[in-house]
């Protein structure tokens, strides 16, 4: 077994060796578990928190087979780790369990609804890319951390935000490069989307292109991306 002392390399570790090592940590059992929460509650501290790395140590917590190490990363963080902020009251706990719960495809229609309804267009269904400035900052930044931090980094509205602009704003290559157009054709919904962290990078959540780039172009280039990480 690793010894306490190795909380402090990991950190330095690249990502991918991360997960790896988090995972062989607590194969350890329930002991190893309480150190990693000891841990993420020392984190929880810094400046900088949350972070990637925080939202998996979390993930893995909550989602432990064993009873009273998960009940107590519930009981440290009834919440989650990610500040549930609001501007209109909205409870975005639901989003929080889906994402936890690994359940992307629920994830991602409660994300299309909720953003329908901060926008006023909740009878509708759908938005008009006028109507995106309407979502307050402050709801775009929680619902797109939860996404972030807990996909390990693979999803949310500011990784697409920064893999369009790696793409020069082409969105040709923007839609190929998320994985949702190739060979010529656009995917099925919901079964040609990959509903896991495996997907490319800004895979999820999803945005309906058969309306246009302008819904998702705005999103992309909301006041929310301003500031945070």
């Amino acid at each position: 077994m690793k010894a306490v002392a190795d909380f402090s390399t990991l950190e330095s570790l690249p990502p991918k060796q991360q997960w790896v090592w988090l995972g062989e940590w607590l194969q350890g059992g329930a002991e190893p578990g309480r150190e990693l929460l000891d841990y993420l509650q020392k984190r929880a501290q810094l400046p900088e928190f949350p972070q990637v790395l925080d939202g998996r140590m979390y993930e893995l917590l909550w989602r432990s087979e064993l009873p009273e190490l998960q009940g107590a990363a519930k009981e440290t963080f009834p919440q989650g780790i990610v500040p549930l902020l609001s501007e209109r009251s909205q409870d975005y706990t639901p989003l929080l369990i889906h994402i936890l719960s690994e359940q992307w495809q629920t994830a991602d229609q409660w994300t299309r609804q909720r953003l329908c309804q901060l926008a006023g267009a909740d009878t509708r269904g759908w938005l008009y890319f006028s109507e995106v400035q309407r979502i307050p900052v402050l709801d775009l930044q929680t619902i797109d951390a939860l996404w972030r931090l807990h996909s390990l980094g693979q999803f949310g509205f500011r990784v697409q935000r920064r893999v369009w602009l790696g793409c020069r704003r082409n969105w040709d290559k923007f839609w190929r490069t998320i994985g949702w157009y190739a060979d010529g054709t656009w995917p099925r919904y919901p079964q040609g989307f990959t509903w896991n962290v495996t997907a490319p990078l800004g895979h999820l959540p999803l945005a309906d292109q058969k309306r246009g780039v302008r819904v998702l172009e705005a999103l992309l280039q909301h006041p929310a991306w301003e500031t945070g990480n």
